[in-house]
């Protein structure tokens, strides 16, 4: 029996098609182990959304060498898809495929037996045509359910069209039979997760479903008490799809909805689809109907262009507006996108300074949402990640919190009051003799 681990770089999406192609090989009769297991064969799935994805993904390669030289190093994923011929040049790599053939790995590798030289199997991204069914098992809490893949949109940042195609989808039919599939498990929350997740509903070139219709056939799944939407643009998160979380009994109040800039300008030369006003109406309609709810925002700072006062405009509207958290991403140049030809490029230390300045503003909203909720009484979810002999879990928005450790507790959901907030900006609840059962 030979010994697979894996390793996965990236979005929730790359986690839930690594769990899913790890179950693929334990059906054909592999053993799954721990990456320092030594493992006979090493199955690493990448990112490329910035150079030091890239980076990352040469870092693990080493460390599979240092612990098994002999091991069989596979890689997949959109450094797989984007840059092959570079990938089969590093080191111990013995297999690079792309985003049509991840998926057909098991037969397309005869048994993962070392050859003289790397073996690309990485056709253009325009095959890559078919929807493959993803979810995440026993890996986490939460399970990732991967409702649609590719993206259409062409901002001028962005590689993911390039790595992993054009956009499409699971039918919904299948998603209800992998979420019932999840729902006979302990699994107590799913996480929706796609490219390009609001853009559900494209099957065979046509737009043949909608999002909202999807969301309400899934509130209706037996065995699961949580569904949490991972990411919508802004211009596809709709007022129905708001206005139905706001009633859901099962779609929590958490929505993260990317940004990019608050400069209109920078919107337009990043070839976004929506400007400041819209999203700034998506914020107020969804704390209209959820004053509780957690709005999560995607920013990038230091794109070609970006005057101080275009950063400003960011800084200023981010600021103002009633969001919970940012993930901040600082620019790097991507070949094959339209970005990397504009003039402009902004010094790299002025993007670093930019970037702290929004991640410190990111603490401050964190700790100012969560200070909203002091004293209030809200579900967690525990999760199996335990440190200094505390446990962490999530509140339905999205608030981490922490208790003295309980093995009783691990994926349970239960009824606390939150009383303070620590320099982390780690909600911590009342003993645990305190919690009702939900």
């Amino acid at each position: 029996m030979k010994r697979v681990a894996f390793y996965t770089l990236g979005c929730k999406l790359n986690f839930s098609e690594t769990s899913s192609i790890s179950r693929s090989f334990e059906a054909r009769g592999y053993k799954k182990v721990s990456f320092e297991d030594k493992p006979d064969i090493f199955i690493i799935n990448t990112c490329s959304v910035t150079d030091n994805a890239d980076k990352k993904c040469r870092k693990i390669v080493r460390e599979a060498q240092a612990i098994a030289p002999e091991g069989y190093i596979a890689i997949i994923g959109c450094y797989a898809q984007l840059k092959p011929k570079e990938i089969s040049e590093i080191p111990g790599v013995d297999a690079v495929l792309g985003a049509a053939e991840k998926f057909r790995l098991l037969d397309l590798l005869d048994g993962f037996v070392k050859e003289p030289s790397t073996r690309v199997l990485a056709s253009e991204i325009s095959e890559a045509t078919s929807f493959n069914n993803a979810y995440s098992k026993n890996d986490r809490t939460r399970t990732f359910l991967k409702i649609q893949d590719g993206c259409n949109y062409g901002c001028s940042f962005c590689t993911i069209p390039l790595a992993r195609g054009k956009s499409r989808s699971d039918s919904t039919e299948n998603i209800l039979r992998s979420a019932q599939e999840i729902g006979r498990t302990d699994t107590k929350e799913i996480v929706i997760t796609g490219v390009n997740t609001g853009d559900f509903g494209v099957i065979e070139g046509k737009r043949k479903e909608k999002f909202i219709d999807l969301i309400q056939e899934l509130d209706k799944t037996e065995g699961i008490e949580r569904f949490r939407i991972s990411s919508i643009e802004p211009n596809l998160l709709s007022n129905d799809i708001i206005e139905f979380v706001a009633k859901s009994n099962k779609f929590v109040p958490h929505f993260h909805i990317p940004l990019q800039s608050g400069s209109d300008y920078i919107l337009q030369k990043m070839n976004r689809r929506y400007l400041t006003d819209l999203y700034k109406s998506r914020v107020t309609k969804i704390k209209t109907e959820m004053p509780n709810c957690c709005i999560g925002v995607d920013v990038i700072v230091g794109f070609p262009g970006e005057t101080e006062e275009h950063f400003l405009e960011t800084y200023n509207f981010l600021n103002e507006l009633d969001v919970s958290y940012l993930h901040v991403f600082t620019y790097s140049e991507r070949p094959n996108t339209t970005a990397v030809e504009m003039n402009g490029a902004v010094p790299a230390k002025t993007r670093q300074k930019r970037s702290k300045m929004l991640r410190i503003l990111s603490e401050k909203k964190k700790r100012h949402f969560y200070n909203q909720h002091l004293d209030n009484t809200y579900h967690v979810l525990f999760e199996n990640d335990v440190e200094n002999g505390e446990m962490h879990g999530f509140t339905e928005n999205y608030i981490r919190v922490s208790a003295k450790y309980d093995p009783l507790l691990i994926n349970e959901i239960k009824v606390a009051k939150l009383t303070s907030v620590n320099d982390q900006c780690i909600g911590e609840l009342e003993e645990v003799q305190t919690f009702v059962a939900h």
